[in-house]
């Protein structure tokens, strides 16, 4: 039997989920020998208790049900070419290194357009959906430092700051991959199509779900753990104290992986679970793209090359309006954010953005304490 049809079947079986076929695989000498395990062989393998190893040797040996289950995974595999999309196993050498690491990996993975190499650095950009302007401009700010760093953006092409970081790599330049809890068929927040063939020509969509299956709430939670898997890291950009960013955000602190958060008013509700993560020392408070590069710099250090560096010495630099009036009023000495709020009359968020975008032209240097400090040419 094709590896690929198998391992569908096998996710058919009540009660076997993705961890568990992992530990089949990493038991048994070849998957094929699934098919022919007893019930005494499977006892054996971790995770799989007497009741569970009956009901896939059952499964597996009754014609009416394995014949049932071939048949289906054969239709999915059908109807792949119908949405030019590809098939990837955990077998597969290109399936991602870092998601295979996880305690449980997707089997297979659907595939509308290319992942991007795995030895790219990815990082995962997530925050709600009902995002404030101030997380968009900042998700749009760092999502665009990251993508001219060779970084990929992933997320989950909900509404909110999940759109704001696919649109803002796909528009500077970059590569990006949504990970969907519906199937690839079913891009249930953009019906219209007006972002996701984007996505598509400058990434990928992907899913473990299959192909025609409904779209239920227990999906998501699902879906977040890969999205957090696949990445090097998590940054969080705005949040509640509950949301999906914040699952994203757990699970990736449960595979080890670094979480980023953008600090934010504390008046601000979408900024309540930003500042919770970083107050908790869950995450580490990001202020500029240098944050996340230098804490994740052996996924960046052969990313960078001469022409891709942090600062933008050797070109010449557009300062907006309220960005050269924020650069005339600093001197040497350094100021903190409340004494620019005051002489500039910007409130604290629109400060913050106008600084975030003077770091990242080299104009301007963060001190601690929230202070700033002009760069002198």
């Amino acid at each position: 039997m094709e590896k690929r049809i198998l391992l569908l079947l096998l996710t058919l079986i009540p009660g076997i989920g993705p961890s568990r076929i992992k530990a089949i695989i990493n038991h048994l000498a070849d998957i094929t020998d699934v098919l022919h395990a007893e019930v005494e062989e499977l006892i054996k393998i971790p995770g799989i208790g007497e009741p569970l190893a009956r009901q896939i040797h059952d499964y597996l040996h009754q014609s009416r049900t394995r014949d049932a289950g071939i048949k289906a995974a054969e239709e999915q595999i059908a109807s792949l070419h119908r949405y030019s999309a590809t098939l990837l196993t955990i077998l597969d050498s290109d399936y991602p290194p870092l998601l295979k690491e996880i305690y449980d990996p997707p089997p297979c993975l659907f595939i509308r357009g290319k992942l991007p190499s795995s030895k790219i650095p990815g990082i995962a950009v997530v925050g709600t959906r009902k995002a404030s302007p101030y997380g968009r401009e900042c998700t749009e700010m760092l999502c665009r430092g990251l993508v001219s760093l060779g970084a990929v953006i992933f997320s989950g092409l909900a509404y909110g700051i999940d759109m704001t970081a696919h649109l803002a790599a796909i528009e500077n330049g970059g590569e990006t991959v949504a990970v969907l809890a519906s199937g690839i068929d079913f891009i249930y927040t953009d019906p219209q199509g007006k972002l996701w063939p984007k996505i598509v020509a400058h990434g990928a969509l992907i899913s473990e779900e299959w192909i025609g299956s409904s779209l239920t709430p227990g999906k998501f939670p699902k879906r977040n753990r890969i999205i957090s898997g696949i990445s090097a890291g998590t940054l969080v950009t705005e949040s509640d104290l509950k949301g999906g960013a914040l699952i994203t955000a757990a699970n990736a602190l449960e595979q080890n992986r670094e979480v980023f958060a953008l600090p934010g008013s504390i008046f601000s509700k979408t900024s309540r679970g930003t500042n919770r993560l970083i107050q908790q020392g869950h995450a580490k408070a990001v202020m500029s793209v240098e944050d996340i590069v230098t804490e994740l710099w052996p996924q960046f250090e052969n990313m960078l090359s001469n022409n891709a560096v942090l600062s933008s010495n050797d070109k010449e630099i557009e300062f907006s309006e309220n960005e050269r009036a924020l650069l005339q009023m600093m001197k040497k000495d350094p100021l903190h954010i409340d004494t620019l709020a005051a002489e500039t009359g910007l409130d604290i968020s629109a400060l913050l953005v106008t600084l975030f975008e003077l770091e990242m032209k080299n104009a301007v240097r963060q001190l601690p304490e929230q202070f700033f400090q002009k760069k002198q040419c």
